[in-house]
């Protein structure tokens, strides 16, 4: 009774709040309360043991909802994350006239993110899903602001794109499975390995799903939406949503059922491209939420390395899945806590000093793998390697570039941190915002044992080589990093980084229509002579207009040749 109490309470309490929110006379008593709607969701990940699912045959096609090992460990960080994150953005948000529509797209993304989670059949789950990934583009575009409408347009583009793909992979499976209504989610996997359409299946839910885990050339949203989300928002979007996508990978992909040996070297090429690149191209933007943007992508491309060993050999699933589900905990609170050091980065007030800088570099160095959570997460992604499982020969050589990887996280948190020092504006930032930071920031290396103490990740004595594992990257990024702030100077890679090569920005927007309104003005004077006088060339270097005076029947005369020369071909 207490499991189904609590999971109905988890998903009824922000869904219950949101919907109370359309009463205007509620508002402000809603607003105290949403940050502990996740309350119940943290109490049930606590509770004890996965208990019996809660089956609402009602709802949809039959609404299953329950935990798993996996899930009570994401419900379990989903939760903290939102209740710190909730608690900052109390006092965030103190002045802000947009704060009661904040937090109804808050407790709408909150309730989307559970559900997810706690979905045990696959149409809750996509319900879940699309739930949060369209009531987060409120928190996106909360500013107004013209380039957070613009992130907001490229997030639904990219949204919708990935929803297209997920509703052909799922609406294929059903086609393939052999009970007449939707799956569960623990039947998927196996529908999937036996279909013969298995790679058409995996590519569109992989790519689907992609989208919100940040797969390379899938990753544009990621670094415009950070950066003018407000800072809880993007903590919880850094943090928590951005693993929906690795849960729905764990959910459906035939992990430990077939080995798919394509699959597993795809996916590990696309973990480390995002990896190296993102590392790369976050160390050359100027403000901190993007490069921390970018530090997701290439941590989540670490965690896509893992999910790809999963897929080559049966036998190290459980070991896998396991790994990456601990370092997703582990990213989770050490990157929320970074996004919300930008706001006590801001607004220190009289913590000014070494002891401000130790305590936000605290998650920076978790990352890194040297300092708590990422200590256990490091070396459980290395597990594989001390199996006696045949490997691939070309393995050989991941333990040194996870080793490189972590240089390149270094050197991109230090580059936030080093930008952060810019942020302060002198102020002391409201207690609710020192809370919230600060119950993430101890979350992280408390929370990352329990997993283990739950029976789903085996810990295994670090021995000498793995500090020096470990530690050497850490030394040669901090190294670098300080060589590079002396000699190099950042490159001009705008935020979104291929996506301005596709649709620039508004300041470039300006600078095309500045140059190509008189180049229009100046073609439309050539179809009219007699304006030809009046219309002046647009540049110093493309001056023919003498020679357009002078010779305009030869010029109409040649156009009427290439056109008839056309209509002739």
């Amino acid at each position: 009774m207490l499991h189904t109490t609590l999971v109905l309470a988890a998903l009824l309490l922000p869904l219950g709040l949101a919907v109370l929110w359309s009463v205007p006379a509620l508002r402000a008593g809603i607003g105290r309360l949403t940050p502990w709607a996740p309350v119940p969701a943290l109490m049930l990940s606590l509770a004890g043991p996965p208990g019996e699912p809660v089956q609402l045959d009602w709802l949809l096609l039959g609404t299953g909802l329950g935990l798993t090992e996996v899930t009570r460990v994401f419900l379990l960080f989903t939760a903290a994350l939102w209740l710190g994150a909730g608690i900052h953005a109390r006092g965030y948000l103190q002045d802000d006239p947009r704060r009661t529509r904040f937090e109804l797209f808050w407790l709408l993304t909150l309730t989307g993110n559970l559900v997810l989670i706690l979905a045990l059949d696959i149409a809750t789950f996509y319900v879940g899903f699309a739930l949060m990934t369209f009531a987060a583009y409120g928190l996106v575009v909360h500013t107004g602001k013209p380039d957070a409408r613009r992130a907001g347009r490229v997030y639904l583009v990219m949204a919708v794109l990935g929803e297209g793909l997920i509703l052909a992979g799922i609406f294929l499976t059903v086609g393939e499975a052999a009970a007449p209504l939707l799956p569960l989610l623990a039947d998927v996997p196996a529908v999937i390995a036996g279909s013969e359409r298995r790679d058409l299946l995996i590519a569109l839910l992989w790519l689907g799903f992609g989208i919100k885990a940040g797969l390379p050339l899938l990753h544009l949203w990621l670094p415009l939406a950070h950066p003018v989300a407000p800072v809880p928002a993007s903590a919880v979007l850094s943090g928590a949503m951005i693993k929906a996508g690795l849960l729905a990978w764990l959910h459906i992909l035939p992990i430990g059922l077939v080995s798919l040996p394509g699959w597993s070297a795809l996916a590990i090429g696309a973990g480390l491209l995002a990896a190296f690149g993102a590392a790369f191209i976050g160390l050359h933007q100027h403000h901190p939420k993007t490069v921390l943007a970018y530090s997701s992508i290439s941590q989540m491309g670490l965690i896509t390395v893992g999910v790809g060993m999963a897929l080559q050999e049966p036998a190290l699933a459980p070991l896998l899945v396991a790994a990456v589900t601990v370092y997703a905990l582990h990213h989770a609170m050490a990157k929320g806590a970074l996004f919300l050091s930008v706001a006590v980065a801001r607004h220190p007030g009289p913590l000014v000093g070494p002891l401000l800088w130790v305590l936000l570099s605290l998650p920076a160095l978790a990352l890194a793998g040297v300092l708590g959570s990422g200590v256990v997460a490091k070396i459980g992604l290395k597990a594989p390697f001390d199996t006696a499982v045949a490997l691939p020969d070309w393995w050989q050589h991941l333990p040194r570039l996870l080793e490189l990887a972590a240089v390149g996280t270094t050197l991109i948190l230090a580059r936030a941190l080093w930008l952060l020092r810019t942020e302060s504006q002198g102020d002391r930032a409201p207690l609710s915002v020192w809370v919230g930071w600060g119950l993430v920031l101890a979350a992280g290396p408390a929370l990352v044992f329990l997993p283990e103490y739950w029976g789903l990740a085996v810990r295994r004595p670090i021995s000498a080589g793995d500090w020096i594992s470990l530690g050497w990257p850490v030394l040669a990024g901090a190294l670098l990093a300080f060589a590079g702030s002396r000699l190099l100077r950042p490159w001009p890679i705008p935020p979104g980084d291929l996506l301005a090569l596709i649709t620039p920005g508004p300041a470039m927007v300006a600078r095309i229509r500045a140059w190509a309104t008189p180049v229009v003005r100046w073609v439309l004077g050539l179809l009219d002579p007699a304006r030809l006088i009046t219309i002046r060339p647009p540049s110093r270097y493309l001056r023919p207009d003498r020679f357009w005076q002078r010779e305009v029947a030869l010029v109409f005369a040649a156009i009427l040749v290439v056109l008839l020369a056309s209509g002739l071909g």
